[in-house]
């Protein structure tokens, strides 16, 4: 099992940056990849980003390039993501998930390639 553990949201102004963590307990020596997804109120869970276990290889959505940045302190099992310029539409709950198996990046956008997930932080931006 893989604990997750997400904290940092908040409310913030458009234009505004907010910094996720996700930590993580338990096998996390056995997990490949970790990443970020975000539900909307009336939307589907949609993918933001993802990391590899080195830190080497990152998956963005296209909604999160340029503005986000996600990264990862293996030293203390937690990854973050840096949300930059936010915009109203980036408003949802946020939640980070990891992988115990090794699939390749262009497959870390999906939500079934993923074992376990946090309970989430609600990132609110204001217009």
């Amino acid at each position: 099992q893989v604990q997750l553990v997400e904290s940092g949201g908040g409310l913030v102004q458009a234009g505004g940056s907010l910094r996720l963590s996700c930590a993580a307990s338990g096998r996390t020596y056995d997990v490949f990849f970790t990443g970020w997804f975000r539900r909307a109120p009336g939307q589907e869970r949609e993918f933001v980003a993802a990391i590899g276990r080195t830190g080497l290889m990152r998956n963005y959505a296209d909604s999160a390039k340029g503005r986000f940045t996600i990264s990862r302190d293996n030293a203390n099992n937690t990854m973050y993501l840096q949300m930059n310029n936010l915009k109203p539409e980036d408003t949802a709950v946020y939640y980070c998930a990891a992988s115990l198996t090794n699939w390749l990046s262009p497959y870390w956008t999906y939500t079934g390639n993923y074992d376990f997930w946090g309970q989430g932080t609600q990132v609110t931006v204001s217009s």
